[in-house]
């Protein structure tokens, strides 16, 4: 869907300015770094949880340990099957029987008849039982802890993200964020929920049957892993300006070509997230603050997009290259009503006539219901 905001749109892909050398000053972005390396350095900022590499880390912590605990009990069984040969002259294969028979403190054979058999048992005895509570301990310590469902949960949530195509990031699941996700949840449309907060967040993710990826938003990988590269837009929505603007360029250095919407709390914050690559910006403080002196000024407007149940009004703009650009308004409106038409200029026309032609960077101004409107926005979408 496209909706014409009050914040001017930023230059397409072609004309954007180059965000490297931009942003790259630390004189241009008061108290932040915008470093290559400082991405890095995000994601190993304390406190935020563990993350993918972290369970896979501990997954193969616990293989290496079982690992060792299995060679140390082949190794103890070895011993004690020499050990049982050469003292009470049994045969290899009943001298590992008995090996394994008293490492596992089951006592079905007899006792060693020589002192060098009961030196032998004594050493598997002490040994072996330390050695297989120990492996007890670890096996119990992986699943009690719960590292095994993380990695389960984490592998349905890859599985399900890579099967997504056109989605939306979600980055940040605060209240804007997840506000952002029942609208979406509502207009149907796919989203991944990317937070380093996993205590608070993942349940919620999970119960609107949204995919939740854990990490900091602003790092390479964990962008990647939320399938950015095949991913609509991303929506950076963290409390934090400093850490949108650092989504904002990790995101537009991944793909020039991806939709950015980013959150402002700080009216300054703006014009670092138009250069970071930020498609347009949103401020919830100044936002909110002109919707109520809107509804103050004007009690009569019950709404900007909603105007019934079954109709609403919508700004479309006439995007370069799009099916719409150079036909007339009687080929392209349908069954919705254009109520006005701004063009590039600035000029606005109530009403205007049937045979004006739409030019890029028009803005209809147009009323009528969802199936109507969502065949104008197609029509003025950006040529694939």
């Amino acid at each position: 869907m496209t909706r014409q905001s009050r914040i001017p749109r930023s230059p397409g892909p072609r004309e954007r300015p180059d965000p490297g050398p931009a942003v790259s000053d630390p004189g241009q972005l008061p108290g932040l770094s915008l470093r290559r390396s400082g991405l890095r350095q995000i994601a190993s900022h304390p406190g935020l949880g563990e993350t993918r590499a972290t369970l896979r880390r501990q997954l193969l912590q616990f293989v290496d340990r079982l690992t060792i605990l299995v060679g140390a009990i082949c190794i103890l069984l070895l011993a004690g099957t020499v050990g049982y040969v050469l003292t009470e002259g049994a045969s290899i294969g009943f001298g590992f029987i008995w090996a394994l028979d008293t490492v596992a403190t089951v006592g079905s054979i007899p006792e060693p008849a020589s002192t060098g058999g009961q030196i032998v048992k004594v050493v598997l005895i002490v040994l072996g039982v330390g050695t297989l509570f120990y492996a007890l301990v670890t096996v119990t310590e992986f699943f009690v802890s719960g590292h095994l469902s993380g990695l389960l949960a984490e592998r349905r949530a890859l599985k399900k993200i890579d099967s997504l195509r056109d989605h939306i990031l979600i980055c940040g699941f605060g209240r804007v964020g997840r506000q952002a996700a029942r609208d979406l949840r509502a207009a149907q449309r796919a989203f991944v929920v990317i937070d380093s907060n996993p205590a608070d967040t993942r349940e919620r993710a999970e119960a609107m049957g949204a995919p939740f990826v854990e990490g900091p938003p602003s790092d390479d990988e964990v962008l990647r892993s939320a399938g950015i590269m095949r991913a609509a837009g991303v929506m950076a929505c963290v409390d934090s300006d400093a850490e949108n603007i650092f989504i904002a360029l990790t995101a537009r250095e991944m793909r020039s070509d991806i939709t950015i919407v980013a959150r402002a709390s700080v009216e300054d914050s703006e014009s670092k997230l138009r250069r970071a690559g930020a498609d347009r910006i949103v401020s919830p403080y100044r936002a909110s603050g002109s919707e109520m002196v809107r509804f103050a000024l004007h009690p009569q407007v019950t709404g900007v997009v909603e105007v019934a149940p079954e109709y609403r009004m919508e700004e479309i703009e006439v995007t370069v290259g799009c099916e719409a650009a150079g036909r007339t308004l009687e080929e392209v409106r349908g069954s919705s009503m254009i109520v006005a038409l701004r063009r590039g200029d600035g000029t606005v026309q109530p009403q205007p006539p049937a045979d004006t032609v739409l030019q890029n960077g028009d803005v209809l101004v147009a009323m009528g219901e969802t199936g109507a409107l969502e065949r104008l926005e197609g029509l003025m979408a950006p040529a694939a």
